[in-house]
């Protein structure tokens, strides 16, 4: 998990053009650099999504509920390629189709670590093939489970320190694809 914090992120501008590189380390240091991120959500055939509750060594919002996956294209990485090797890394998950259904622009201060979210993140959708289960590292994910988007983004607003302070943004992608994205 720590040597992540080594590998380069691609640093953008308010329009996702890229600008320079970064350390993930000193990217996420307060106040934080804008730099290009992913997360993906998966589906099943019943439109439920694959959350993860991410582990406990996290530095930013451990233990919090999050979409299937997310992570940093390295630079001139394409996003489908860096997010399947985050698939596989997490979630023991062999390379998917995905289709990226937005962008979101957050920022997050995270009360426990002092750690920064500054992205222009990326959403993709993909769907778990068939009989494929997840098998997920347990130095990056401390739980996984189905959910319904609607429910989970209702749940959002009733108990927001249970989940990641982006899923919101990146849920909003998958249930209104026709709006336009980005903003903060």
């Amino acid at each position: 998990m720590t040597s992540r914090e080594g590998h380069l992120v691609e640093l953008v501008d308010d329009a996702g053009q890229a600008i320079g590189e970064e350390t993930v380390s000193t990217a996420h240091e307060p106040p934080g650099r804008l730099h290009r991120a992913f997360s993906v959500l998966l589906t099943d055939p019943a439109g439920q999504v694959l959350l993860q509750r991410r582990a406990e060594v996290k530095t930013r919002f451990p233990l919090r509920w999050a979409n299937s996956c997310c992570g940093h294209p390295l630079p001139g990485e394409s996003l489908v390629e860096a997010a399947n090797r985050r698939l596989g890394e997490e979630l023991g998950v062999e390379p998917v189709e995905l289709t990226e259904i937005g962008v979101y622009v957050y920022y997050a201060e995270d009360p426990l670590t002092g750690r920064v979210e500054f992205e222009y993140d990326h959403v993709l959708r993909g769907s778990l093939p068939a009989g494929v289960t997840p098998r997920p590292d347990p130095a990056e994910v401390a739980e996984l489970r189905w959910a319904d988007p609607a429910t989970v983004a209702a749940d959002l607003d009733v108990d927001p320190r249970s989940y990641a302070p982006w899923l919101g943004g990146v849920l909003d992608r998958l249930l209104r694809p026709t709006e336009p994205s980005g903003g903060r």
